[in-house]
């Protein structure tokens, strides 16, 4: 029967060289045993070193392919990337709003993970607003964590804060990733706070490595994909931890300087 297999949908910006954004999403879609499907936001020139160039695409033709993915797939989850101004935040939050798309990961791109700002103010606004209180799940990184709460979090007692006020913003549930930006720290720890007021935490160790890239687009694409399994939110968190731990701690050599973690290394694909 048409549509049975899970599906699982990406929005997201393509990273030309592989490591992060939609191909890292959709890499993890199809480890996890998930067709994996797509609509363009943007396209970077970019690899190993950084990113000499990017394009954002037209608001229409971002709209469009919402509306011919609807028109004939059953999606069961999706997940949000970079979303570079406030009228493509607004273009997506259009169209997943009746979440006919499924429930909604999203990945506040807002700032780096190691504190530098990726937004201007008027679509981080944009995005705290109109896309949040879409979200069923919400995956910010420490830094992003810390703007959105508006709050400094230097203890498990204000990350528990931090997370009951973007549960405040519209987010259904939050994983509060746990800064891992100091290179003396054994593990990273990240806080779950579910819809249903059931709280954990998630530990894995600190992996010293620069194969980094695309962690956070891993970590959210594979709550998606387990969600779109079927899987609960809570089983969803910790199995998407485990997978990207391991993803971390296994890293492979492509490119010079800040490359991409290993997909092929969880024990858990299937």
């Amino acid at each position: 029967m048409a549509n049975e297999f899970p599906q699982a949908l990406t929005i997201a910006g393509s990273d030309s060289d592989g490591s992060a954004g939609m191909e890292a999403d959709l890499t993890t879609f199809f480890t996890l045993g998930v067709h994996g499907m797509c609509v363009l936001t943007a396209a970077v020139a970019g690899n190993s070193y950084g990113i000499d160039a990017s394009q954002s695409m037209p608001t229409a033709f971002v709209a469009q392919q919402f509306k011919t993915l609807a028109a004939d797939f059953h999606i069961r989850a999706s997940k949000t990337g970079m979303l570079a101004d406030s009228k493509l935040i607004r273009t997506v939050a259009a169209n997943v709003k009746d979440g006919q798309f499924g429930p909604l990961v999203l990945d506040p791109v807002i700032i780096t993970k190691h504190g530098a700002m990726l937004l201007e103010e008027s679509a981080y606004e944009t995005l705290r607003e109109e896309l949040i209180p879409l979200a069923t799940v919400i995956t910010p990184n420490f830094f992003e964590a810390q703007k959105l709460a508006e709050m400094e979090i230097k203890t498990d007692d204000d990350t528990v804060t931090a997370a009951h006020k973007l549960q405040d913003l519209g987010a259904k549930n939050v994983l509060l990733k746990g800064a891992h930006h100091d290179g003396d720290q054994k593990e990273v720890r990240d806080y779950a706070l579910l819809e249903d007021g059931t709280s954990f935490w998630l530990s894995a160790p600190y992996v010293a490595t620069d194969r980094i890239n695309g962690t956070g687009d891993t970590l959210s694409s594979a709550i998606t994909a387990e969600m779109a399994k079927g899987e609960s939110i809570a089983d969803a968190f910790r199995l998407a931890k485990q997978y990207t731990y391991e993803a971390i701690a296994d890293p492979i050599a492509v490119g010079h300087k800040f490359g991409p973690i290993n997909h092929w290394a969880p024990k858990i694909q299937r």
